[in-house]
């Protein structure tokens, strides 16, 4: 038999197509991106909540509107607990595992309300909680830490905050932030955006209620800390110009990628 060389031939393989990230998730890593470098840690909690974590720790009262059916997901057949219509129910789990301030943390998820659906409005969207505890701690560190992260979010060092008086049952005071208008900057009184003020509300935030840090067993005397909860639907409105929240959610392709 004669000497036959053999020669492996191997063709290249075929590379796989790789889908891109949903703009959603995307903001999501930047947020964390942004805030990790700001010296907070990335905490997370269960959807499916129970009644005291979502409410009672969160000094919200019994007869308060938001545990109303109109407002709530509540798991049918097991007692007290709701799909969380917030992410600050990891607030209190965050300072109960942590126990010693000072701790900063964020906690990024999906949140669920019983509501109409509109342009802006949606039965599950996202948010951000954000909270800092420690002693000494004051507005003046809130409005700090919020302005550095909105001028890194939106690019644009121009940008500042107001501050308006707010009402949430988990802080005191409690605060409405508008940031400058990200389309008009203030000086198109025909803007659509801001409608001519020059102004956007953009996020709730507020000084912790002692009832809060006391229900999480932390010296309200002694600590005092910061919270604020962001729509990152909102955030991404905002800064891309897209008008309809439920764009996000119908399974658009081209809307999709475009980001």
């Amino acid at each position: 038999m004669s000497d036959m060389t053999f020669i492996d031939v191997t063709a290249p393989g075929s590379r796989q197509k790789q889908g891109n990230l949903h703009i959603i998730s995307s903001t999501i890593r930047e947020i964390e991106d942004i805030f990790t470098r700001l010296g907070f840690e990335i905490a997370e909690g269960p959807e499916v909540e129970d009644e005291w974590h979502n409410f009672d720790a969160l000094n919200v009262p019994e007869n308060h509107p938001a545990r109303d059916m109109q407002d709530t997901f509540w798991i049918k057949g097991v007692d007290k607990t709701v799909l969380r219509t917030h992410t600050s129910g990891v607030q209190n789990r965050a300072m109960m595992e942590k126990k010693n301030p000072p701790f900063r943390i964020i906690a990024p998820g999906r949140v669920f309300r019983n509501e109409a659906l509109d342009a802006t409005h949606e039965a599950q969207f996202h948010q951000c909680e954000g909270l800092m505890v420690g002693k000494e701690i004051s507005l003046a560190n809130l409005k700090g830490v919020l302005l550095q992260f909105l001028q890194e979010f939106f690019g644009d060092d121009s940008v500042s905050l107001r501050f308006r008086p707010g009402y949430f049952p988990f802080v005191e005071p409690g605060i409405e932030v508008d940031v400058t208008c990200t389309k008009c900057h203030g000086e198109n009184k025909e803007c659509n955006v801001c409608k001519g003020s020059g102004w956007i509300e953009i996020l709730g935030a507020g000084m912790v209620h002692p009832h809060v840090l006391d229900s999480a067993e932390i010296n309200s005397k002694q600590f005092q800390g910061f919270a604020f909860g962001m729509g990152i639907e909102r955030l991404v409105m905002l800064k891309y110009g897209v008008d309809d929240i439920r764009d996000f959610y119908d399974g658009d392709i081209p809307f999709i990628e475009q980001f």
